[in-house]
């Protein structure tokens, strides 16, 4: 009980110093927008490919655009733990009894419910531009747990390297390496059995892949629910286990200061 006190408390920490950068806010709840109405327009006419399996663009997107928005929130989290290095923030709290783990789990529950209140502008803007979600409010509850879990994956991934490297130089590199090709490497954009079968390959261990096809499938008339348990099964594992690096990661830190 006291791990999840003191992950609470973390994460309403990081939450008011969100609220503090109203420009921040403002371009992380617009850029989803331009990606979905941009994105939208420029492939629209992509389902007319025999084989591609959908036959609204739209509706094919959406689901890939709440999954990507959450993936690169999470992924640039480590820069804020970065800055609370650089202001020492983060030796105060490892000299006080708070459990290590929240210092990690507290940024990943503020990523999971920023990506709750993104998820449903993408899902809204969806229903305004004309998709159809025929799996109902299950199939997206589905899709936003599904990115969810991904974004606690790569926010405890993205802190490991933050606490390790302490350096924003390095944070960026890796983040700009990692979260590009895991997007392209997925059936976010294009369907996957029209992708090359090397890209195929490697979509099928891409968690990034795992959360689209499992939103996407839940959102269908009639879902193959072995097909997302299976996934958001695999989403959960690989969260807790970066949820683990990170919190050993701030261990190996500890050790060294």
């Amino acid at each position: 009980m006291n791990t999840v006190a003191d992950t609470w408390f973390m994460t309403e920490r990081h939450l008011r110093n969100l609220m503090r950068q109203p420009a921040w806010i403002v371009i992380s709840l617009v850029q989803p927008v331009v990606w979905l109405l941009l994105y939208g327009a420029l492939f629209r006419k992509i389902v007319e490919i025999p084989g591609f399996g959908a036959s609204s663009y739209i509706d094919f997107l959406t689901p890939g655009v709440v999954v990507m928005t959450a993936l690169f929130s999470a992924g640039w989290s480590g820069m804020s733990l970065i800055d609370d290095v650089n202001r020492g923030v983060i030796d105060r709290f490892l000299v006080t009894p708070a459990s290590r783990s929240s210092l990690v789990w507290g940024i990943i529950w503020q990523n999971g419910i920023v990506a709750v209140v993104q998820a449903a502008i993408i899902i809204v803007l969806g229903l305004v531009v004309g998709a159809e979600y025929p799996g109902g409010l299950l199939g997206l509850t589905v899709l936003t747990a599904a990115s969810v879990l991904l974004g606690a994956g790569f926010g405890g991934m993205s802190n490991a390297i933050a606490i390790l490297s302490r350096k924003e130089e390095t944070m960026i590199a890796a983040s700009n390496f990692v979260l590009l090709p895991l997007t392209f490497l997925s059936s976010v954009f294009m369907a996957q059995a029209l992708m090359p079968g090397w890209m195929q390959g490697v979509a099928r261990y891409n968690p990034v892949n795992w959360a689209v096809q499992a939103g996407r499938e839940a959102l269908t008339a009639s879902p193959d629910w072995s097909t997302v348990l299976w996934r958001l099964g695999a989403l959960l594992a690989f969260a807790l286990v970066c949820g683990w690096l990170g919190t050993r990661a701030f261990r190996a830190y500890q050790r060294a200061v």
